[in-house]
C-alpha cells in the first residue's frame, strides 16, 4: 500500500492563500488611502472655495455697510437741507403777510367799528377795538369769516363803555390768518395779490 504525504502540498497552499490576502489586502488599503485622499483633497479645495466666497461676502458687506452709512449722512443732509428751504419759503411766503393783514382788516372793518390795538401770535391774530353796537362786531366777523385771507373768529369779551362821554362796546377778537403754502409762492408773487383780489370784489 503506497503513502503520499499532503503535508507539504496543502503547506504551499496555504502560504498561496496568505501570500493572495496579503496582496488583496494591501491593495485595498492602497485604494482606501487613494480614496482617502482623493476626498480630502475634494474636502479641502471646497473649504478653500468656500472660505474664498465668505471672504468675498466680507468684502463686500464691508462695502455695503460704507455705502449704507453714506446713504444715512447724505439723507441727514438732505433733511437739514430740505428743514433750511422749508424755513426759507416760509419767510419768503410770509414776508407781505402784515401789508396782506392790514388790507384785509381795513377791507372788512364794518363803518362804526373802530380797532385799538393789533396783535399777532403765530398765524393768531388778536385785535382789541370799539363798536358802535354789537351789529356791528357780527358785522365784522361775517366780514373776516368771508374774506378769503382772514378766518375763524371768535368773540373773546364784549363789554359797555364810555369813550369821549359816549358809549361804545368794547370788545375783543380773535382770528387766523390763512398762510400761502410754500409751494404756492410761486403763484402769489406772479399776481395772486390779496388786495388785488379784494378790488375785484363788489
Amino acid at each position: 500500500m503506497i503513502r503520499i504525504n499532503l503535508l507539504p502540498h496543502r503547506e504551499e497552499k496555504r502560504k498561496a492563500r496568505q501570500k493572495q490576502f496579503a496582496i488583496l489586502a494591501g491593495l485595498a488599503a492602497v485604494i482606501g488611502l487613494a480614496i482617502a485622499g482623493l476626498l480630502w483633497v475634494v474636502f479641502d479645495t471646497q473649504i478653500e472655495n468656500q472660505k474664498d466666497r465668505n471672504k468675498y461676502l466680507t468684502t463686500e458687506i464691508a462695502k455695503l455697510d460704507k455705502q449704507i452709512d453714506e446713504i444715512k449722512r447724505i439723507r441727514e443732509e438732505t433733511a437739514s437741507l430740505l428743514s433750511k428751504k422749508q424755513v426759507v419759503e416760509g419767510l419768503q411766503s410770509n414776508r407781505s403777510e402784515p401789508v396782506y393783514l392790514l388790507d384785509q382788516l381795513l377791507r372788512q372793518l364794518p363803518e362804526g367799528l373802530y380797532l385799538k390795538s393789533i396783535k399777532q401770535t403765530g398765524a393768531k391774530i388778536s385785535v382789541t377795538g370799539y363798536a358802535q353796537s354789537n351789529a356791528r362786531v357780527s358785522a365784522f366777523m361775517r366780514n373776516i369769516d368771508a374774506s378769503p385771507y382772514l378766518g375763524n373768529p371768535n368773540l373773546v369779551e364784549i363789554k359797555a363803555v364810555t369813550v369821549n362821554t359816549q358809549r361804545a362796546n368794547e370788545f375783543i377778537l380773535d382770528f387766523l390768518i390763512k398762510r400761502v403754502k410754500a409751494d404756492d409762492g410761486m403763484g402769489a408773487a406772479k399776481g395772486a395779490n390779496p388786495a388785488k383780489s379784494a378790488e375785484k370784489k363788489p
